[in-house]
């Protein structure tokens, strides 16, 4: 890994990337940046409503595709998916802090808990009974990591993070501050006028590659895990409900909340402050736009969206006068079907 503040030669880059390159080879870039960077930086096009300030660029080399680069005037790294590879290249250039081995003096393991030389516990961090903290594994300050949680290798718990309820997460796995995984799912049976607390017995089993963003909390099974797959991305802030269980490299934003039981496929997109009811099964491939509503199961790939975009205040007050009059109006419509002997089939409907 290189040494923070190293720089690369373009045509280095070109060629660890698979890019095509439109300008001088010798030219070095040491940091990312916008299109109105410096010479000594990279940065990258996908969004065609910026060719204006592409035109004005002045950065050492931009990474786009190939049908904007004669409008680029700095040398261009070329490849089909610019995004992708501005990520990869910004990894490079800005690698993570390494992780500083040993466990700091406030910290404190529990000695049936098994830490592995290489692996960093942080200040006032918390390493349970029978927990396992693998090879190059960062547990970040205040963390909590529980009775018999796992980590894999290379998995980073940034800081205030608690796992608990034997919680296993996979390697090279990223977890956020004030991320919560294992806390008791809301399960509560009805007796009378009283709730009855149902024991959550389960736990959380997360994959390889997964990351978990800042204050999301992810309850454990009430009997089974809930499972997170390989290369799922949480944002920050959603609740994934007990049991939930998440496919493979499935991305959902902010605010999203998925409740017990719901199984979504892999490679789903879910839009910010998205709602999902519970035991839905939701299919591989799909895309939910953000502030959707889920109350059925979806099996067909492809785009889903539901609530009615923001509009002026007085026109949505009538929009909303209009859906209520709905009822009154499609009565009046099968009355005077129903008049002239049309069978409509939607009786059931109304």
């Amino acid at each position: 890994m290189p040494a923070i503040g190293t720089s690369f030669r373009l045509g280095e880059l070109a060629v660890r990337f698979g890019c095509e390159l439109a300008g001088d080879p010798e030219i070095r870039v040491g940091r990312v940046a916008g299109l109105d960077g410096g010479p000594d930086a990279v940065g990258f096009l996908v969004n065609p409503a910026l060719l204006d300030e592409l035109a004005k660029a002045r950065l050492g080399a931009v990474i786009l595709e190939r049908r904007h680069a004669a409008g680029c005037p700095v040398p261009a790294l070329i490849h089909a998916n610019p995004h992708a590879t501005f990520a990869r290249v910004a990894a490079l250039l800005h690698p993570s802090a390494p992780v500083q081995a040993g466990v700091h003096p406030s910290a404190v393991v529990h000695p049936s808990a098994r830490v592995a030389s290489d692996a960093e516990v942080g200040a006032l961090a918390v390493v349970d009974a029978g927990a396992v903290v693998g090879p190059r594994c960062s547990v970040g300050p205040q963390c909590f990591v529980g009775p018999g949680v796992v980590l894999g290798a290379d998995t980073r718990l940034v800081q205030r993070v608690s796992v608990t309820a034997g919680a296993r997460l996979g390697e090279r796995c990223l977890v956020h501050p004030g991320a919560v995984i294992g806390a008791d799912g809301f399960g509560n049976a009805r007796e009378a006028t009283r709730w009855v607390k149902v024991p959550q017995l389960g736990g959380v089993a997360i994959g390889d590659d997964v990351e978990i963003g800042a204050n999301t909390t992810i309850d454990r099974g009430a009997l089974g895990d809930t499972c997170i797959e390989d290369g799922v991305r949480l944002d920050n802030q959603i609740q994934v409900g007990h049991n939930v269980h998440i496919g493979a490299h499935t991305a959902i934003a902010a605010c999203t909340g998925i409740a017990g039981s719901t199984r979504i496929g892999a490679r789903c997109m879910i839009g910010g402050g998205t709602g999902i009811g519970g035991q839905i099964r939701i299919g591989d491939d799909i895309v939910i736009a953000g502030f959707g509503m889920v109350t059925r199961s979806i099996t067909a790939p492809g785009m889903y969206s539901s609530v009615l975009p923001v509009e002026e205040v007085r026109l949505w007050r009538r929009i909303v006068a209009r859906i209520k009059r709905l009822d009154v109006l499609a009565t009046r419509v099968r009355k005077l079907e129903n008049a002239a002997g049309i069978d409509t089939g939607h009786d059931n409907d109304i």
